[in-house]
Order: structure tokens, then sequence, then C-alpha cells
């Protein structure tokens, strides 16, 4: 039996808008809308808490090819 190792990646399917909330839902197993409230909920007190971190991840993460 192999193990599968699990990549972080922007999937092209189902994104909304470069796929960060996904990747992170898909690599941690958790619900997309809870990644989504927690970026939204950091951007509301100002925008940098959630739009930095948001744009940091859409570079760093490769996208699924």
């Amino acid at each position: 039996m192999t193990a599968r190792k699990k990549l972080l990646r922007r999937p092209k399917k189902g994104r909304k808008i470069a796929g960060v909330a996904l990747g992170i839902s898909n690599y941690f197993n958790i619900d997309v809308v809870v990644v989504r409230l927690v970026f939204v909920l950091l951007a509301i007190p100002g925008g940098l808490p959630g739009i930095v971190p948001y744009i940091i991840c859409w570079i760093v993460i490769p996208s699924r090819d």
C-alpha cells in the first residue's frame, strides 16, 4: 500500500477568485465556506489582515494544471 502525498494546490475548477480558499479547504479537508468566511472576517477591519495573506497565498500556492 502506498501513501499518497497531499499537495496544497489551487484548483482551476470550482474557484471563485483565485482558488486559494478552495485549495486550503481541500488540503485541510474542511468546508470551503468556512475558509472563505475567515478571509472575509479578516478583511473587515480595514482589509489588510485578510487581503494581504490572500494575495500572498495566491502568489505562493501553485495552480493545479
